[in-house]
């Protein structure tokens, strides 16, 4: 495969303190499957550009030596992985260019923040959907997208187009944006990969997709091809990406994978991607919540406050995910007891990776401890006592129905904080989503969305059981038709 940049930068020439690679020389890294080449065709004050050609080795391809190798004479030569060349070529991006991918520049150290014009062309881009694909991927990035079919054989026009297409991309950015980009869009137009996906793919998605992909309208179909619609993987990197700045508000795009579905019904909910439009329906903001604020956020600091309204210094967080609201208590010297549980031990591992706490022990933060365990909420534990309050924030609308009646004489019977927060998708504001079909639900794990008068029967009763009264906050810009898009109600004791 072959990948060209192109630049008409003042002192185009540049491009060689950006990419650390030498306008005068031709370079070769040896790569596991073939051997990456680096030359530049064009080199001068006024115009520049490097090329990226990759020769790929069948043999070094398939050659898998190691401690795994069946122990036959032909071993070393059997291969179990699919030839991807848009992947292979994406691993070679990572190793010849690490360095301008991470945006470092030592010789040059202004370079690397400066957006410079730039043409990138790879002529024979294998891309699953066509140009419309290519279109779709790259055209909200600001790039100016040409992808023109490369027939299968030209003496033959009646034979059609071949899944190849020649894609020329122009636009201003800087480098290391541009190089992340294609690190991640290359392997998703082909729509494979060469390897088998291991967890930390999660992470190197993640730190690719920095400062763009959060708010991609199509994030979710780019994360879904990445990750070769691995459910588990999938449902990680959403979860991430939806904590990041700037990511849309609700899970409005579902996640349609072929694993098998998770077993803990109760699992992190996640605020998935959402359409522009739906983002541009969730009304005008107040005054007090600026538009620009994500749904996701307005919740965390919608439950802080209520938090702190009732004095809650001592708080247990009851499926408390990735651990989104775990972190921010953890940073707010108000609060001098946190806990977080989950059912789900996966959540749980990513929970302790955001408050970078060792797992094997609570950590104490001067008067304070921070403990994350595993539990089910529909079954009594003492762990969960002792609190000032619990919140279960995007939780319940995980439970299945019949099992919500286990859930609040746990949460309000057995642990009986005297604060219990809980908050979740109003129903009746989906019909602000234009991205969400009439009837469907904001995510594919919810087993329900109430109606604000289904909710609140469902709190009254709980209320009027459990000793505890309640009042409803509306969390998120409050339609005057169909309420805000987060119910919350604050139950005290």
């Amino acid at each position: 495969m072959l990948l060209t940049i192109t630049t008409t930068h003042d002192q185009a020439t540049d491009l060689g303190f950006l990419l650390h690679k030498h306008p005068d020389r031709v370079q070769r890294f040896e790569q596991s499957f073939g051997t990456a080449h680096v030359f530049y065709p064009d080199a001068d004050e006024g115009r520049c550009t490097a090329a990226l050609l990759l020769d790929v080795d069948p043999v070094k391809l398939v050659r898998t030596r190691g401690r795994g190798t069946p122990d036959f004479s032909l071993g070393q030569y059997v291969n179990d992985r699919p030839y991807a060349a848009s992947s292979l070529l994406a691993s070679a991006m990572a190793n010849v260019f690490r360095t301008a991918m991470r945006g470092r520049c030592e010789a040059r150290p202004e370079l690397p923040g400066t957006p410079v014009p730039l043409e990138v062309v790879l002529p024979a881009l294998p891309c699953r959907g066509g140009p419309a694909q290519a279109e779709r991927f790259f055209a909200p990035l600001g790039w100016t997208v040409s992808a023109v079919p490369v027939p299968l054989d030209p003496g033959f026009a009646d034979w059609g187009d071949s899944r190849y297409v020649t894609l020329t991309l122009t636009g201003t950015m800087r480098l290391s944006d541009a190089l992340n980009q294609l690190y991640v869009l290359l392997p998703v137009l082909d729509d494979a990969k060469h390897y088998w996906l291991a967890p930390d793919e999660v992470d190197k998605l993640i730190r690719a997709g920095e400062g763009w992909l959060a708010a991609h309208p199509d994030r979710g179909a780019i994360t879904r091809r990445y990750l070769a619609n691995r459910r588990g993987l999938v449902r990680a990197a959403l979860g991430r990406l939806a904590d990041a700045d700037g990511a849309p508000e609700d899970a409005l795009d579902p996640v349609e994978v072929e694993e098998e579905p998770a077993s803990d019904s109760t699992e992190e909910p996640m605020d998935g991607p959402a359409s522009e439009a739906a983002n541009e329906q969730a009304g005008e903001a107040d005054a007090s919540e600026p538009a620009a604020v994500p749904l996701a956020e307005r919740r965390v600091q919608a439950v802080l406050a209520a938090l702190r309204e009732e004095d809650a210094r001592r708080v247990i967080d009851l499926g408390c995910g990735s651990g989104k609201l775990l972190a921010r208590l953890v940073r707010d010297g108000f609060f001098t007891g946190i806990a977080g549980t989950d059912v789900s031990h996966r959540a749980l591992a990513l929970a302790w990776r955001r408050l970078r706490f060792d797992p094997r022990a609570p950590r104490r933060e001067g008067a304070r401890v921070v403990d994350i365990f595993q539990g089910a909420l529909t079954y009594a534990d003492e762990r969960f006592r002792g609190y000032d309050a619990a919140v279960l924030m995007e939780v319940v609308e995980h439970v299945d129905p019949p099992r919500l009646g286990a859930v609040a004489r746990v949460v309000f019977g057995d642990a009986a904080p005297r604060v219990v927060v809980v908050t979740t998708p109003n129903a009746e504001h989906n019909v602000r989503y234009d991205g969400l079909a009439p009837g469907a639900m904001r995510h594919p794990d919810h087993r329900f969305e109430w109606t604000r008068a289904e909710f609140r029967a469902w709190a009254e009763g709980v209320a009027a059981e459990h000793g505890y009264r309640v009042r409803y906050v509306p969390v998120g810009d409050e339609d005057p038709e169909v309420g805000a898009p987060t119910q919350m109600g604050v139950f005290t004791r």
